[in-house]
């Protein structure tokens, strides 16, 4: 990636759907979307056609909700490993940059077993992926919740065993799930820093995040809100990402999407 992408979280409000979608972006100098693929990977040949007729715009994918790589059923870990597959295989369909989804819950495991179930459970998902030589970056996202696996280091330590794996940073959730701390611009040039030391140059020249406003209490994230009702400092990250020379596609999730992800890129213009 050449430079820091910003992308909504979705079909803009303002788009009817993706035929107008990409339009729509390009009047307001955004740089493309996240397709949500919330409750499971499936579009339209006419979806289809107006993705692939875009023009010059990034896009990203998330993964369907009803993803749980730690279930204590097999038929739903089975079922969680196509789900991500399913999404990587529609990004190459789609000629996605990358792909992200919520990993797991612990389930009353702890940090480290959780952890080293992912890891064979993402054995299996990128020797498939091998198999069917697709190249996309798979992306765990750092959850909001505290019943969720997916800090910073648990991602990173996934990472480490799969060169096709990096982590999605969601700035807002990591806010939320620490009670409202990594909101300063050293707190946040703090996971930067351990991403590039850790994981190396590639993560941060080849990144994907999440920003938003949020709401949350003692267990963690509770909803996402606009900026502007929110307590996110969102410009000291901005400043920390610029900083950081971080270059890929940052995508906001705030309810009103195209107008805070105009805010965010704005402002980091004006850095």
């Amino acid at each position: 990636m050449d430079k820091l992408y910003f992308l909504t979280a979705g079909i803009p409000i303002c788009a009817k759907d993706y035929t107008n979608a990409f339009d729509k972006l390009e009047e307001l100098d955004l740089d493309g979307l996240e397709v949500e693929f919330v409750h499971g990977v499936r579009y339209s040949a006419k979806t289809k056609q107006a993705i692939l007729n875009r023009k010059n715009k990034i896009i990203t994918h998330h993964g369907p909700y009803y993803i749980n790589l730690n279930s204590k059923e097999e038929e739903k870990i089975q079922a969680s490993i196509k789900r991500v597959l399913d999404t990587a295989r529609a990004a190459k369909d789609l000629g996605a940059y990358s792909i992200t989804y919520h990993g797991a819950f612990y389930l009353g495991d702890n940090s480290a077993i959780t952890t080293k179930k992912m890891i064979e459970r993402h054995k299996t998902i990128i020797e498939t992926l091998q198999k069917e030589n697709i190249d996309v970056w798979i992306r765990p996202e750092t959850t909001g919740k505290k019943s969720q696996w997916g800090t910073v280091d648990e991602i990173i330590e996934l990472s480490k065993n799969f060169s096709q794996i990096l982590p999605c940073i969601d700035f807002a959730h990591i806010h939320a799930r620490e009670g409202g701390k990594f909101n300063t611009y050293s707190e946040f040039c703090s996971i930067l820093e351990k991403i590039g030391k850790e994981l190396g140059d590639v993560a941060l020249e080849n990144f994907h995040g999440h920003a938003a406003g949020i709401n949350y209490g003692e267990k963690g994230e509770k909803n996402h809100l606009i900026l502007k009702e929110s307590d996110f400092n969102y410009k000291d990250l901005l400043k920390a990402l610029k900083d950081f020379n971080v270059k890929g596609a940052l995508v906001c999730e705030s309810p009103n999407i195209e107008v805070d992800t105009k805010i965010l890129k704005d402002y980091y213009k004006s850095l």
